[in-house]
């Protein structure tokens, strides 16, 4: 392996021919081999579009020759096309400004203009750089990655899930099954029903979560080392918003507060909140389809989800509930990652916070794992739900507290001695009230009808 000898202000290093980097990303590496977290290719790319909008705003602005602009914005596409996602390899566990990540991005666009360019005179500072400092474009590119992914992959991911649950609402509208509380026996209701309290637990965190990730977008730039715009030009912040909502088709605008967008990540705070919430009800719908499917004959097994592989190696015919198993533990890691967001945005000392890369790192996770989870869900488990409506009704009728009907013909103290005697006594509540003498066997009839219940 050859090596060319790069330098920085700190002096020379050696660089793999290889590679498109510079000496700062290879200190980084030298100095922090640490762990296998990378910074995310989603906060890279979003780097990439900012840099490519910087260099636009900066030819309109007079700062950059347009030959220049062009040339980084055509490097950049060919990042962002994929071709030198192995030039970005650093280690979430850097410096907390993201200063190095800012620099690998700087340095892999210059070494390819001047690949593509030799007449170009190109430098990852001076010009791939120009009118920023790492202090506002890490936190402008975390926000951007995250605002795009939760709407590029994960909304459609919910929506997916949704579509689904209202079909299995239409399709059990006429099942009525008894409910439950405190793990207990409750009250009927229609299957569908049940459903559609899933459906809406997906349908509020979809909104909680796109209204906190407009917080998200009102970006840094323009900020530089401070938040007091030095070596930027009037007017750069709005024209490289303008340019990154055109090439991300995702609307950002400027924070009006540049120390507040610099030093708070509370907008990233507010949106993993967000996501947590969305965890949490994923952790409820999921813990709901198991329970309703377990058996399949020693359980409530009142549903079926379909089989996807053996479940045991040593139980033959074993299947288990392996997707609800897997969004489960997605949730538990989106609450995990919830909780590192927040102490990392509680640490913003002064004009700069420095727990970016971390809280850059989970957000992306977060996100990831909650729409990659909620499309296998869905396919894979959601989607093939089955309602066992001879289990549903067998239970219905065997439920003692369909007496709760009964309260306000025969009165609530009547109506749970016949559910004591019942229970008690091991016989049916039609048995137990008859017995008591509350009603006759056609008063009974008239009144206790589970379809009038619902």
């Amino acid at each position: 392996m050859g090596f060319r000898i790069e330098h920085d202000s700190m002096g020379e290093i050696k660089v793999a021919d290889e590679h498109l980097w510079g000496a700062q990303t290879q200190r980084s590496l030298e100095n922090f081999a640490i762990g296998t977290e990378t910074i995310p290719m989603e906060v890279i790319n979003a780097f990439v579009v900012l840099k490519s909008a910087a260099a636009t705003a900066n030819a309109k602005l007079g700062k950059l020759d347009d030959e220049k602009a062009t040339a980084i914005a055509d490097a950049c596409q060919a990042i962002l096309n994929g071709k030198y996602n192995e030039e970005f390899p650093l280690k979430v566990w850097q410096t907390g400004s993201g200063t190095q990540s800012n620099m690998n991005v700087n340095e892999v666009i210059a070494h390819i203009v001047k690949a593509n360019h030799s007449d170009i005179d190109i430098h990852p500072n001076d010009h791939v750089n120009m009118s920023q400092s790492s202090n506002d474009t890490f936190p402008t590119a975390m926000n951007m990655a995250a605002v795009i992914m939760i709407h590029e992959k994960l909304i459609p991911a919910i929506d997916g899930l949704i579509e689904t649950m209202k079909r299995l609402e239409n399709e059990n509208y006429d099942v009525i099954k008894i409910g439950r509380t405190h793990l207990q026996d409750a009250v009927p209701l229609r299957f569908s029903q049940e459903i559609s309290g899933w459906r809406g637990m997906l349908e509020e965190s979809r909104a909680q979560i796109i209204e906190a990730s407009n917080h998200l977008r009102k970006i840094a730039i323009g900020g530089t080392a401070v938040g007091t715009g030095l070596n930027c030009p009037e007017g750069f912040d709005k024209m490289c918003c303008e340019e990154i909502s055109r090439l991300t088709k995702q609307t950002f605008e400027p924070s009006d507060n540049k120390f507040h967008a610099l030093t708070s990540k509370d907008g990233y705070v507010y949106t993993s909140g967000a996501l947590k919430g969305l965890a949490a009800n994923l952790m409820k719908i999921a813990n709901d389809i198991r329970w309703l499917a377990n058996g399949p004959r020693c359980g409530l097994g009142e549903i079926t989800i379909p089989e996807n592989e053996p479940g045991s190696s040593i139980m033959p015919g074993k299947v288990n509930p392996t997707q609800c198993e897997a969004i489960t533990m997605i949730a538990i890691q989106v609450m995990g990652n919830d909780t590192t967001i927040g102490i990392g945005a509680s640490q913003g000392n002064f004009q700069l916070n420095v727990f970016m890369p971390v809280l850059a790192y989970n957000m992306i996770q977060s996100i990831r794992l909650l729409a990659d989870g909620i499309n296998s869900f869905n396919k894979n488990c959601v989607s093939g739900i089955k309602a066992k409506r001879d289990k549903m009704e067998s239970n219905l009728n065997n439920s003692l507290m369909l007496v709760t009907c009964l309260s306000p013909v025969i009165g609530y103290e009547n109506a749970a001695a016949c559910a004591h005697k019942a229970y008690v006594e091991d016989k049916t509540l039609k048995e137990a009230v008859l017995e008591l003498g509350f009603l006759s066997e056609k008063e009974y009839d008239e009144t206790v009808r589970p379809e009038k219940m619902v």
